[in-house]
């Protein structure tokens, strides 16, 4: 079986952002399905997507802090700017996080580690709201 939609998350400010319940709460099958696998993939350029620590809220602070510095913005050789000094720092942020993850689903929840959880990785100052595709293949029998 293969389940499919479309989430939109609410748009949030430049940073790492818990979303796993956001994006869990809007498939109705998920609830459904006792084994399979999802597929997320974030429908934008200037965002990405990935799994890590869930608990303390300094990693999503200082992961910030090292992409920041990892790609900063305002360098006088980038050429694309004109959609403002964010967008090709998040552009190429988004290369590296990357636009997709797959996620093992047991008992109609993802099936994360003890401190994982799925991150909206927002690079732009406003990236207004979101689109997510999940695709969920469901094991038929269970």
């Amino acid at each position: 079986m293969i389940i499919q939609h479309v989430v939109t998350l609410q748009e949030r400010r430049r940073g790492f952002h818990l979303i796993t319940r956001d994006v869990e709460s809007q498939i109705p099958e998920l609830a459904s399905v006792e084994r399979g696998l999802a597929h997320v993939m974030i429908m934008h350029t200037s965002a990405g997507l990935t799994l890590n620590e869930n608990a303390d809220p300094d990693v999503r602070t200082d992961m910030g802090t090292i992409f920041d510095s990892l790609v900063p913005e305002g360098r006088p050789e980038y050429v694309h700017t004109i959609e403002g000094p964010d967008d090709m720092p998040a552009h190429a942020k988004a290369a590296l996080v990357g636009s997709s993850v797959t996620i093992p689903v047991r008992n109609g929840r993802f099936l994360l580690g003890t401190w994982q959880g799925l991150y909206l990785c927002e690079f732009r100052n406003r990236g207004g709201a979101r689109r997510l595709a999940v695709t969920i293949l469901a094991d038929p029998e269970g």
